[in-house]
């Protein structure tokens, strides 16, 4: 009975290893066959004064509406409409300031031509996603961009390498898109508040904390005055300001056990604080904040301004909190 389940789970492996094998050599292809149709794929996308809407029915449906997905969270308007949807009043929600992709693995998708006549029509820029050179969308496309013929990787001819090159396809126009508007980590976080996603794009400025709210003294304190600073404060440390207000150092509890053994009281702050401390400024992301606190093993980062100023200051606890890894 082991014997052949150890047969069984080996057949299985082999067929997972053809299967990804076939689908790696689809994405190859893919890549290799790229040419000008899709640069100008990409202008058309990037010169509507619309909305992007993307199409397609079956397999190839649940692609659109994951592309469509991407494409919107990446700063390219965009959302599917179903054919079967479209035929029956969708149509209204597609104006000719849009654009359309309609994907498709023949081209010749009954539920698609009504949409396609309907771009025709108006003069809506048609670009086709699909697999074979010559169908009805080819033909009505202003850009086909047509999938390298990498048999599918069931034995059924099921939808499977063809897919995951629409996929992949729509991965790489939407990222294409992203890089020709220059649209960085900070607008990434705009569309995506929530989330663990969205907390690696979060701010310095968004988790400090500013005002009467950063434990600061003035080097020239006694250290009697700094614990009562450090006390109310709750951060575990101080920071110590030079006579022109920028930061000269910062008293930790570490400071404190480390001149327990003399007078402590009798020192002022600039004489037990630790000189050059860690910073970060606060358009740094909470997420680089966060690992310079673990490789430095401290619990808290002051905030500074360009003139080294101290303008807030951001605790590890606060970046666990939001989500921050």
């Amino acid at each position: 009975m082991k014997n052949k389940i150890q047969q069984i789970s080996s057949r299985d492996l082999d067929v997972a290893r053809e299967v990804l094998s076939r689908e790696i050599e689809g994405i190859q292809a893919l890549s290799d066959a790229l040419d000008a149709k899709f640069v100008h794929a990409v202008e058309i996308i990037a010169g509507l004064k619309g909305r992007l809407i993307i199409s397609g029915m079956g397999k190839s449906g649940h692609v659109a509406r994951k592309i469509a997905a991407t494409m919107a969270s990446t700063g390219t308007p965009a959302y599917f409409v179903h054919p079967g949807e479209a035929s029956h009043g969708d149509l209204g929600m597609i104006t000719p300031q849009d654009g359309l992709l309609m994907l498709s693995n023949s081209g010749e998708t009954i539920e698609l031509k009504d949409m396609i006549a309907y771009a025709r029509r108006f003069s809506i820029p048609l670009i086709a996603m699909v697999r074979r050179k010559t169908s009805v969308l080819v033909d009505a496309a202003d850009v086909a961009l047509v999938l390298p013929e990498i048999p599918e990787a069931s034995p059924v001819n099921a939808p499977t390498t063809s897919t995951t090159m629409m996929l992949a396809l729509g991965d790489a126009l939407a990222v294409a898109l992203l890089e020709r508007r220059g649209f960085g980590k900070e607008e990434f976080n705009v569309f995506h508040p929530g989330g663990s996603l969205g907390a690696q794009f979060l701010h310095v400025k968004d988790l400090m904390h500013a005002g009467d709210a950063v434990p600061l003294v003035h080097a020239t304190q006694p250290m009697s005055e700094v614990l009562l600073v450090m006390t109310a404060k709750s951060f575990g440390c101080a920071g110590v300001l030079n006579a022109d207000g920028t930061l000269a150092g910062v008293i930790t509890d570490g400071d404190l056990r480390r001149h327990i053994d003399g007078d402590l009281m009798k020192h002022q702050a600039q004489e037990v604080m630790t000189k050059n401390p860690v910073t970060t400024g606060h358009k740094a992301l909470a997420a680089e904040a966060l690992g310079v606190m673990n490789s430095k093993k401290i619990t808290s980062l002051f905030v500074v301004d360009g003139a080294h100023k101290p303008v807030g200051i951001v605790h590890i606890h606060d970046c666990l909190r939001a989500g921050v890894m």
